[in-house]
């Protein structure tokens, strides 16, 4: 693996850790076990041992709460090699992230330090049935009573939601007298209290070993400790903030997959004949193969450029929008160019690009779908508010 100059000997140390784990025990061996549906069980406790649910833990709780552009680096690493062991870590640390960020010392306490090791996995709880992209329209409640609050809701396509045990949910907290606008808030629950159930599971095109829940809350009675920094109503702005890292991890999860399905493709094309040469003598494939590879690096860019402002502390909702926005689009067009240069053997589960190809539109729906990323990125270019980016003439 290339040193990355901007990162320190530790970080670079890291991700070369990282990368030689993805090659020699990952690579060889994920599609077959995609295909035969074998959870990965040695390669969950690999990721425990080095540490990489604690990607997003500050040191001080056991983690290495990595700098965001180094952190999306591994991401893409770990997608490139298999995309359900990045799904795994993804949403995990953001919960992670959340509780580092917004949580008090308690729950920093409390939380943080298995969550490091792996031993306690944590999910996200926001969509539903009738809202999904408009988390202001959720059906989630959390009724204010003497000890704290009882919470009742569903919620859906809720990653890990089988093997998480610590539930970040969105639940509507009161409305504000002014507007009468919901306000809603983020409150830690244990998947172990009473009132928790996972009602079923949801089978998708791909990422058949990633748990994909329902998961109900009935009268889950939580202290008011549970509310993430002790701000009822902040929950929102708390998780928007969560979001931004999400999509940056989203995107380098894209990156990854694409660099794999452009990797493939590279093989292919050296090793497959036609007309007595190799088919990448043949101009068609040279010129899908130059294009796919100038989308993958300017995926890569932009998801390490919103990284660099996330980090920086700018505001970065515009930025993380456009990283998932281009890099998901550009996976999903790497895919399609790889099964075209495999010809008909892409159509086979025997060649990776086939599960690469169903894998691909999950960063396009995930996360926030596309279309919502294209109207944060435009309410930011009417309002002006990150003009700096732009840099547009006067």
């Amino acid at each position: 693996m290339s040193r990355y100059t901007d990162f320190t000997d530790i970080e670079n140390d890291i991700i070369d850790t990282v990368s030689k784990y993805i090659s020699r025990e990952v690579r060889p061996r994920a599609h077959e076990l995609d295909r035969s549906k074998t959870f990965p069980t040695d390669m969950l406790a690999a990721m425990k041992e080095m540490g990489l649910f604690g990607l997003a833990v500050p040191e001080e709780y056991g983690g290495f709460q990595l700098r965001l552009p180094v952190f999306a680096v591994v991401m893409e690493i770990i997608a490139a090699g298999w995309t359900t062991l990045a799904a795994y870590i993804n949403s995990h640390c953001t919960v992670a992230y959340a509780i580092a960020k917004h949580g008090n010392e308690d729950q920093k306490q409390r939380y943080l330090p298995l969550m490091a090791t792996g031993e306690q996995r944590g999910a996200l709880l926001l969509t539903e049935a009738g809202a999904g992209s408009d988390l202001q329209s959720i059906g989630t409640v959390a009724t204010p009573t003497e000890d704290g609050y009882t919470i009742s809701g569903s919620k859906i396509f809720v990653t890990n939601g089988a093997k998480a045990t610590v539930l970040l949910t969105l639940a509507r907290t009161s409305f504000d007298e002014g507007s009468n606008k919901p306000r809603s808030s983020l409150f830690l629950v244990d998947k172990s209290q009473e009132g928790v159930s996972v009602t079923s599971e949801f089978h998708k095109m791909a990422y058949s070993q990633v748990d994909t829940m329902e998961i109900v809350l009935e009268k889950v009675a939580v202290a008011r400790s549970a509310v993430l920094g002790d701000s009822p109503g902040r929950g929102m702005r708390q998780l928007l903030d969560a979001l931004e890292v999400g999509r940056i991890a989203i995107a380098a999860s894209a990156v990854g997959l694409a660099a794999n399905a452009l990797s493939e493709s590279k093989r292919y094309a050296s090793d497959r004949k036609s007309f007595g040469v190799s088919i990448n003598q043949h101009q068609a494939v040279q010129l899908r193969l130059a294009e796919m590879a100038t989308k993958l690096v300017a995926a890569r860019l932009m998801t390490a450029e919103a990284a660099r402002a996330k980090e920086s502390g700018e505001r970065a909702d515009m930025l993380s929008g456009m990283a998932k926005l281009l890099a998901s689009e550009s996976a999903r067009e790497i895919t399609e160019d790889a099964l075209r240069i495999h010809g008909g053997y892409g159509y086979i589960d025997e060649f990776v690009v086939e599960r690469l190809y169903r894998e691909a539109p999950l960063y396009i729906v995930g996360e926030g779908t596309n279309d919502i990323q294209k109207l944060v990125i435009a309410r930011r270019l009417i309002d002006d508010s990150e003009a700096d980016v732009l840099r547009l003439p006067q």
